[in-house]
């Protein structure tokens, strides 16, 4: 009986070698293309969005002008279950939009997937504070933001309810708002936007317009002394909450991190 097993002839081998070298080239063009799609992917997506983890130490975020889809969402150093605070932030917006007195602004949004836990608000000439989806704020008229860096502040505390608003270091009469209330975790930081479901539903009409830095949160109220040294000096107990200089961030839209040499 004739051996079945044979090895190639050296022109099969010639042939068994043409068909590999094919079909790797097929591999490889297939290979090429998906990585050329993916790569074009990129280019599109990319300057929608910016995932920033090297903090923002002497930079400002501008908001050119008023849009339904520019914002930054912050990362914080710990979840929002919070008994008390204090938000720090240095602002100064486009007067021409921002400044009318009939427009309501955003100024900081916290929400959950359920509820707005913590807005902050420039509207009605006031600087507003808005806990869970409540309907009632606490008002403030206090001086309103303007073409100059206004540096604000909002303390809020659970057990007595005293809240007030802090603006270049001198702070409103205190109003008693939401006494044992607790901002809940789980929810998502946005400035430039005021989102009317979780990340989402923007309105125009009410998007910050002009710049914003320093934004700082502490998980208790600071002593006016702490305060007027944080806004002046930068010295003090270090943020917990939210700490500007090692913020991790994400920029949606059209939104400009502005170095300090523009600021």
């Amino acid at each position: 009986m004739q051996d079945q097993c044979r090895s190639c002839s050296p022109q099969e081998k010639d042939l068994t070698g043409d068909r590999s070298q094919e079909r790797f080239n097929i591999k490889s063009v297939f290979a090429s293309s998906k990585m050329q799609w993916v790569l074009v992917l990129l280019c599109v997506l990319l300057p929608l969005t910016c995932l920033c983890e090297s903090g923002l130490t002497d930079k400002g975020l501008l908001f050119p002008k008023p849009s339904a889809n520019s914002y930054v969402k912050l990362t914080p150093l710990k979840p929002l279950n919070l008994e008390a605070f204090t938000l720090c932030m240095r602002l100064s917006v486009d007067p021409n939009v921002v400044s009318k007195e009939a427009r309501e602004t955003i100024l900081f949004a916290y929400r959950t997937p359920d509820h707005d836990e913590l807005n902050v608000w420039q509207e009605k000439g006031n600087i507003s504070l808005y806990l869970r989806s409540s309907s009632e704020g606490a008002f403030y008229a206090v001086p309103l933001l303007s073409i100059f860096r206004t540096d604000l502040c909002v303390t809020w505390e659970s057990s007595t309810g005293l809240t007030a608003v802090w603006v270049d270091g001198r702070r409103s009469t205190l109003q008693v708002y939401r006494k044992n209330h607790k901002v809940q975790s789980g929810g998502a930081v946005i400035l430039g936007q005021d989102p009317d479901s979780f990340v989402g539903k923007f309105d125009e009409n009410q998007s910050f317009v002009g710049e914003i830095s320093g934004v700082n949160m502490w998980d208790y109220v600071l002593t006016g002394c702490q305060i007027k040294q944080f806004i002046e000096l930068g010295l003090g107990p270090e943020p917990k909450v939210l700490k500007w200089k090692t913020m991790q961030y994400e920029v949606h839209g059209n939104v400009l991190v502005v170095e300090e040499k523009y600021k």
